[in-house]
C-alpha cells in the first residue's frame, strides 16, 4: 500500500514565526504562520488541509458506495467546514461540517440520505478523525 508524506518546518516563536509547508507529491508548497491559523492572515494553516483531506476523501467514498449501488454518480462536490475553538484546556478542533452535492440518476432522495451516511461512517479520514467530537455531512442530489 502507498505511503503520504508532507514536510513542515517552523522557524521562531509561536506568534512572530513563520512556517513552510511541502506535501510529498509536490502539490502544495506554500507558507503558514499564526496568523493564518489562529487570525485571518494569508496562508494555509493545518485545519484547511484536514478540511481538504475530509472533503476529498468523502466525495470519493460516496461516489464509491453509490457505484456499489449500482449507480453512476455525475459528480459528487462536498465542501468541509473544519472549527477550531479555543476553550479553556486551549484550542481544538470541535466539528467539522460537510456540505455535498450529488449528480446522480435513478436514486430517491431516501435511498440517497442512507448511502450519504453510510458513506461519511466509511470515509477514512473521517476514522482517523474519530478525537473530533461531530462530524456531520448534510447532502442533496442536484
Amino acid at each position: 500500500m502507498p505511503v503520504r508524506t508532507a514536510d513542515a518546518r517552523w522557524t521562531g516563536t509561536l506568534q512572530e514565526g513563520a512556517g513552510h509547508m511541502r506535501f510529498g507529491g509536490g502539490a502544495f508548497d506554500g507558507q503558514y504562520s499564526f496568523s493564518s491559523r489562529f487570525e485571518e492572515g494569508e496562508g494555509t494553516n493545518p485545519e484547511e488541509l484536514i478540511a481538504a483531506a475530509q472533503a476529498g476523501c468523502y466525495s470519493m467514498q460516496l461516489s464509491s458506495n453509490l457505484g456499489k449501488a449500482g449507480l453512476s454518480p455525475q459528480h459528487v462536490s462536498t465542501t468541509a467546514v473544519v472549527h477550531l475553538d479555543k476553550g479553556e484546556s486551549g484550542f481544538s478542533i470541535t466539528r467539522i461540517e460537510m456540505t455535498s452535492e450529488a449528480k446522480v440518476d435513478g436514486i430517491d432522495d431516501a435511498r440517497f440520505q442512507e448511502i450519504v451516511q453510510q458513506a461519511k461512517e466509511a470515509c477514512l479520514v473521517s476514522k482517523a478523525l474519530g478525537g473530533v467530537g461531530d462530524i456531520t455531512v448534510t447532502a442533496k442530489l442536484v
